[in-house]
C-alpha cells in the first residue's frame, strides 16, 4: 500500500562524456539552469562519444536524436540532452547508437555527436544529464575534468 513512498535506492551516476564538470546553475538557459527539468549536472565535452550516464534501458530517443531518456531499475527517469537549441539541427549532428528497450550501462555509447557543426550553427555544445522525475541534487559535487564513465556518485 505504501510502495510509491518508498525512498528510490541512489544511482550511481557516471560522466556521460570527457570534459569540463558544469553545476546545472551556471548552464546558459534558464530551463536547465533553474532545474525546470530537474536535477542534474553538464559536461562541456571535449570528445564526440556520449555514453549512458546510469544502469538502465532507453526509454526514449528522441526524432532529431538530440536527446535521450534512459530509466534505471529503481525508476529513476534520466534525460541525456545534448547542446542547447539542438532540437532545432533536426538530427544533423548526431549518430544514434542504442535503440529503444536496449539494456545501457556506463560503458554503451549513445551517440555520436559533431561538435563541429553544433558550434557552426551558433549552439551551444554542453552535454546534460537530468533527473526528470526527483533526486538529489549534484551541486555539492567538486569536479573539475571527467572522462565518461568516472563514478560522479554513488
Amino acid at each position: 500500500m505504501f510502495e510509491r513512498f518508498k525512498k528510490k535506492k541512489a544511482e550511481a551516476f557516471f560522466a556521460p562524456v570527457d570534459g569540463t564538470f558544469v553545476p546545472l546553475s551556471e548552464v546558459a538557459d534558464p530551463v536547465f539552469s533553474q532545474k525546470m527539468m530537474g536535477e542534474g549536472f553538464g559536461v562541456q565535452p571535449t570528445s564526440s562519444e556520449i555514453y549512458a550516464p546510469i544502469q538502465g534501458t532507453v526509454t526514449t530517443i528522441f526524432q532529431t536524436k538530440h536527446a535521450i531518456g534512459l530509466t534505471s531499475p529503481s525508476g529513476s527517469e534520466v534525460l541525456i540532452h545534448i547542446g542547447l537549441d539542438t532540437v532545432e539541427l533536426a538530427g544533423e549532428p548526431f549518430e544514434v547508437h542504442v535503440q529503444e528497450g536496449q539494456t545501457v550501462d556506463e560503458h554503451t555509447q549513445l551517440v555520436t555527436a559533431d561538435f563541429d557543426r553544433i558550434r557552426k550553427a551558433g549552439k551551444a555544445e554542453v552535454v546534460l544529464t537530468l533527473v526528470t522525475n526527483g533526486g538529489e541534487s549534484f551541486d555539492s559535487l567538486n569536479k573539475n575534468q571527467v572522462k565518461h564513465g568516472e563514478l560522479l556518485r554513488k
